[in-house]
C-alpha cells in the first residue's frame, strides 16, 4: 500500500478535480479506469490514492512517481493512445467534463510524529490543507509549519501530519491522517490550537477539505 514519509525517495503529484455531488462516484470510476488502462503501466509509476471529499464536491489523487523526469515523460505523452490502451481516448473525453482545480509536483518536508509511517488505506479519514504562497515566502511558511505541527498533534484524533512543498515554490500542503473526524472542529475552535489557525495568515492563502480514501493502487 502507498506510504508517506519524509525519507521516501519519491516525488508526489497531487491533483484535484471539482464535481457535482451526484457525479462524484462517476468521476472516481473514470479515474480508476484511467489508472488501470494507462497510468500504472508507465515507467516510474509507484502508487495512486483517490480521495473523495465528504461534501461530495471534489476528488483528489495523491500519486507517487519514482522520479520527476519519469512523471513529466508520462504527463507529456500523447493523449491518444488508443492502439495501446483502447479505453483511454473515450475516458479522457469524459474526464474533460470535470474541472481541474489544481495540479502540482511536491516533496515531503515534514512528517510528524517522527516515528510515524503513514500507510494510505481505503477508508482512511484525511484532512488535506493547501497553502498558496509566493515562492520567496515558501521556506518561511515551511518553517512556521514545522514550529506549529506539534501543537496540532495534541488533538487526540490526529494520527500524523505530513507537510509537502511544491517544487515550483507556490504551494505547501498538509496531508493529515485522522482516527476520526467527529471532533475535527476542535482544531478550528479551541484556544490551544489558535497558533495553528493563524501562523499562515498574511503569508499564504489556505483552503482545506475533509476526505475519505476510496481507492489505492497498489492495495497492499
Amino acid at each position: 500500500m502507498p506510504t508517506i514519509a519524509k525519507d521516501n525517495e519519491v516525488i508526489t503529484v497531487i491533483f484535484s478535480l471539482a464535481t457535482a455531488p451526484d457525479r462524484q462516484q462517476e468521476l472516481i470510476d473514470l479515474m480508476i479506469d484511467v489508472l488501470e488502462t494507462t497510468t500504472k503501466h508507465h515507467s516510474g509509476f509507484i502508487s495512486a490514492s483517490f480521495h473523495k471529499s465528504l461534501d461530495g464536491t471534489r476528488v483528489f489523487n495523491y500519486a507517487q512517481w519514482r522520479t520527476q523526469a519519469e512523471y513529466e515523460a508520462f504527463a507529456q505523452s500523447p493523449q491518444d493512445q488508443a492502439s495501446t490502451y483502447p479505453c483511454s481516448e473515450a475516458i479522457a473525453a469524459k474526464l474533460a467534463q470535470f474541472q481541474l482545480l489544481d495540479s502540482h509536483i511536491y516533496e515531503v518536508v515534514i512528517s510528524k510524529p517522527d516515528e510515524a509511517l503513514l500507510k494510505i488505506t481505503k477508508g482512511d479519514r484525511i484532512h488535506f490543507a493547501e497553502f498558496r504562497v509566493k515562492p520567496e515566502h515558501q521556506q518561511q511558511l515551511v518553517d512556521l509549519e514545522r514550529e506549529n505541527v506539534e501543537i496540532a498533534l495534541q488533538h487526540p484524533d490526529l494520527i500524523s501530519a505530513n507537510f509537502h512543498r511544491s517544487l515550483d515554490g507556490t504551494r505547501t500542503a498538509n496531508y493529515g491522517q485522522w482516527r476520526s473526524l467527529d471532533h475535527f472542529d476542535a482544531l478550528l475552535k479551541e484556544a490551544k490550537y489558535e497558533s495553528v489557525r493563524e501562523y499562515w495568515q498574511g503569508l499564504a492563502e489556505n483552503e482545506f477539505n475533509l476526505y475519505e480514501v476510496v481507492f489505492t493502487e497498489p492495495t497492499e
